[in-house]
């Protein structure tokens, strides 16, 4: 006979309930990033990371000042927040009032052509479209579109997509089984809300064999990516429709049909990926780029997680919201899309692919 061994009883212990201290520190956290985020607004705005930049040794306030033409003081005075942002450092411990940019900040504020490029958030979230107009529409709940937007907007948008496009193209398109090998072979591409052009240029350019058709509904955004595509020389190899998503209807059967940052906007979601199945030739492949929203409680307490809610300010105002990864997957299968897989290119920035 045996005698079982005894089961560990486990106890639970109530959550401790966190101090007014720890609490307070919650909010001086907040108030301290929106200090370093408006001091790194106002040196890009400034030029004055780029005079930094240009200075690889450091500079001080006062010859910084001299350089742009501002007042020396403010100067100083702006230098320490951007050391206490992180974003310079002390060129030299034992003269401490030169600064230089600290590691990586040319690339991620100065360099539209990088991959990690987050400058342009910068510009877009101080943009009314965002939180002023929230505020004002709060209480009725008025809902808006992208023409009612203004050109800066659009410009600052653009700016954003601008590092999804370089991250996918190639990149993003080269991690998706079987796509780069079609695509350097010569393809036909569609790209749905194509906006100001910034990814149909990257699309041409990096793939010449390709022939390429960029859809969008905003007139205005369309009228950007003509002057993008003549300014590249690339006008007669892209072919531009006004169409919304819902309402395509075009001729041509596509080896490829991407889109950016877009398909969490669609009035009728299901009807878009409908139309891009009907669109794609047999094999073709779909790729949706697009913001990975926060699936749990607790990746919305993460700075990507707090970092796409406050987009979600806009999306509410054009009656949407971004949407987690897990849901164009779901979508996709649903919708007869075959191999469906995904990956993160980064913390905000997700693939989801198939094939028809």
């Amino acid at each position: 006979m045996t005698t079982a061994a005894p089961v560990a009883t486990a106890t639970t212990t109530a959550p401790t309930e966190p101090t007014v201290k720890e609490q307070a520190g919650k909010l001086v956290a907040q108030i301290a990033g929106y200090v370093g985020y408006r001091t790194v607004k106002i040196g890009l705005e400034h030029g004055i990371y780029e005079a930094i930049a240009r200075h690889t040794d450091g500079i001080a306030p006062p010859e910084l000042a001299a350089e742009l033409k501002i007042d020396p003081f403010y100067t100083a005075v702006w230098c320490r927040s951007a050391f206490a942002a992180e974003t310079l450092e002390r060129a030299d411990i034992a003269d401490g009032d030169r600064y230089v940019l600290a590691p990586h900040m040319e690339s991620l504020l100065l360099d539209p052509t990088s991959p990690a490029q987050l400058g342009a958030a910068f510009v877009i979230f101080e943009q009314p479209e965002l939180f002023d107009r929230f505020t004002e529409t709060l209480p009725s709940g008025e809902r808006s579109w992208w023409d009612k937007t203004g050109p800066d907007f659009i410009s600052a948008v653009s700016g954003t997509g601008r590092g999804f496009n370089v991250r996918l193209i190639p990149g993003g398109f080269n991690l998706v089984p079987g796509l780069a090998e079609r695509l350097d072979a010569g393809a036909d591409v569609l790209e749905l809300a194509c906006g100001a052009g910034i990814g149909l240029v990257r699309l041409a350019e990096t793939y010449p064999r390709c022939r390429i058709v960029g859809v969008d509904g905003d007139a205005y955004s369309l009228e950007l990516a003509s002057a993008k595509l003549a300014a590249a020389g690339l006008e007669q190899r892209v072919q531009l429709v006004q169409s919304t998503l819902e309402d395509l209807a075009l001729d041509t059967r596509f080896d490829l049909v991407s889109i950016n940052i877009s398909l969490h906007e669609a009035r009728d979601v299901e009807r878009v990926v409908e139309n891009v199945r009907d669109h794609l030739r047999p094999d073709g492949h779909f790729v949706v780029s697009d913001f990975p929203f926060p699936s749990t409680p607790e990746g919305l307490r993460t700075p990507p997680g707090r970092f796409m809610s406050g987009i979600q300010f806009f999306e509410a105002q054009i009656d949407d919201q971004l949407l987690p990864t897990q849901f164009y997957i779901d979508l996709l299968e649903r919708h007869g899309f075959r191999d469906v897989g995904s990956l993160d290119l980064t913390p905000t920035h997700a693939l989801t692919y198939g094939r028809r």
